[in-house]
């Protein structure tokens, strides 16, 4: 018995058995026979993924943190970057002489009048340390709960007894005098090391220690600047 054979080619190859060209509408798959996400769709995706693992980092763990002002000065110079570790004071306590950053005690700055996407991008540029945080400070911590602090004989006095501070920037200011002050329970007394021109504690009073966002414990920009703090 004669019978007609009729050819039966697969979606990838023609008639003669060559790969059939892949057209701009074919959905690409892989070696294993999976369609692949095309790479318009994928970028996109990608850049989210990116951006909400840098907002999570920023909550959670690390923060670059920028240094807008002289009010550290020498110890931290404007334009520098220091990593803020925000997990430090979960497991242990604030210390004298501890760089802190923390909320600005003026408030009113956090998300007033951005839309979602300018904080998600102001989030991700202050996350590695590439925009100004608008709503947080760095300085030194001086005071801790239950200390009395003063200003006295032009340097700064903790419980009676005058504090060596080798980190302070050499001006020639002597401190105007204040206080005496007695830290609240919960809060902690900052100032900063250009004691010329900071605005801290003398200022705004002592900051509630759950306004702390974390310890600055090195610099990381620029590369000729690296140390600890």
């Amino acid at each position: 018995m004669t019978g007609r054979v009729s050819l039966v080619t697969s979606p990838d190859f023609d008639e003669t058995g060559d790969p059939a060209p892949v057209t701009a509408g074919d959905e690409v798959a892989d070696e294993g026979g999976k369609k692949r996400i095309p790479f318009w769709v994928e970028f996109p995706l990608l850049i989210l993924v990116a951006l909400a693992v840098a907002i999570l980092i920023k909550t959670f763990l690390f923060q670059a943190f920028y240094i807008p002002s002289s009010s550290m000065e020498d110890t931290l110079l404007i334009n520098d970057r220091v990593l803020v570790n925000k997990l430090t004071y979960r497991f242990g306590d604030i210390g004298q002489g501890d760089v802190i950053v923390f909320d600005d005690p003026r408030g009113g700055f956090e998300g007033d009048g951005e839309s979602v996407i300018d904080s998600a991008v102001r989030n991700v540029l202050e996350s590695v340390g590439l925009a100004t945080p608008r709503s947080e400070f760095i300085k030194r911590v001086i005071g801790l709960p239950g200390d009395v602090v003063e200003g006295l004989e032009g340097g700064v006095w903790v419980n009676g007894i005058r504090l060596d501070e080798p980190y302070l920037k050499d001006t020639g200011f002597a401190i105007a005098p204040f206080g005496p002050v007695n830290v609240p329970a919960d809060h902690l007394f900052v100032m900063g090391d250009n004691r010329a021109a900071s605005q801290d504690s003398r200022f705004f009073g002592p900051i509630p220690t759950e306004d702390v966002v974390g310890k600055a414990f090195v610099i990381i920009w620029p590369p000729g600047r690296w140390g600890g703090l």
